[in-house]
């Protein structure tokens, strides 16, 4: 059966992604330094919940909670032993918040948060196999698409997205984050990303995280001027401040991002969103605008 994500994607529609997991479980109780896996465990009606927030605002896609689902980085949690299980309930939970609506689940699946060898201390073949493990889990649990994000290693996005197409034939998307400006923290640039992805056979190419939206777009016009996919984005609701705990705070308003989605649509992206700071409120702003600029 063909993938509605793909069709979708070859109709042309311009489709809108969810906002931020992360920072709005912090909102919502999480505490700092502990990764939203546990909660997707521990607490699931809040991982529910938030799905269910970013539907009401107008997402057509929503991410599962499994950002840092690889076994290599669950295992500062205690959790590497249970990655495939958190895998499994985290796209078991999106797929719950999504019944009975025309929304897709992509599974999401960061860095492994280590250097591979030479620059760290990861094998190749370990990343290989956690991110397989991973994208199997994903997929048993019911997603419709994976989505490989966040990425700044060329080596290491390649490796994932390998490992992913050797255990699934689900569509792949592959986005990296430029938060050195238009470079990753290892000196990427979109040119040289879009040239070594787009000969894995993904089927969308991204722009996630990074820095101030200003940053972001001009990213995702270097990555539209030499690619030929789709584009996918999903900036931050620009660079935070940080309070007096330690906090970060987003003052990007929601009708400031959504501004900007007029620009984003016209850069060439099909796919938005917004990543850290981003709240159901941002997204529905955003929705609202997508869809006013790209009725239907």
């Amino acid at each position: 059966m063909e993938s509605k994500f793909l069709q979708l994607l070859q109709e042309g529609k311009c489709l809108v992604a969810d906002g931020a997991t992360g920072t709005n479980l912090q909102q919502r109780g999480l505490a700092r330094g502990m990764p939203g896996e546990v909660w997707v465990l521990e607490h699931p009606e809040q991982i529910l919940q938030l799905h269910k927030d970013f539907i009401a605002a107008g997402a057509d896609i929503i991410l599962t909670c499994s950002f840092g689902g690889t076994s290599v980085r669950l295992e500062h949690a205690g959790l590497a032993d249970r990655a495939g299980e958190v895998n499994r309930r985290a796209a078991q939970l999106a797929r719950q918040a999504v019944e009975g609506t025309s929304v897709l689940v992509a599974g999401s699946m960061g860095p492994t948060g280590q250097l591979l060898k030479p620059l760290g201390p990861l094998e190749e073949q370990v990343a290989q196999e956690a991110f397989a493990a991973q994208a199997q889990a994903l997929a048993e649990g019911g997603v419709d698409l994976l989505l490989i994000e966040t990425q700044f290693d060329l080596t290491e996005a390649a490796i994932a997205v390998r490992a992913v197409l050797s255990v699934t034939s689900l569509p792949v998307v592959v986005s990296f984050s430029y938060d050195r400006g238009t470079r990753t923290m290892m000196g990427v640039r979109p040119v040289q990303m879009a040239k070594e992805m787009e000969s894995l056979g993904v089927a969308a190419l991204g722009i996630n995280c990074g820095r101030s939206l200003e940053d972001n777009f001009k990213a995702l016009q270097e990555l539209r001027s030499v690619a030929s996919l789709p584009i996918w984005f999903k900036p931050n609701a620009g660079l935070p401040t940080i309070d007096a705990d330690g906090q970060p705070i987003y003052t990007v308003t929601p009708e400031q991002m959504a501004a900007e989605v007029p620009s984003w649509l016209a850069a060439g992206a099909q796919i938005v969103g917004g990543c850290c700071g981003t709240s159901p409120e941002h997204l529905a702003a955003i929705a609202q605008t997508v869809k006013s600029v790209s009725p239907g």
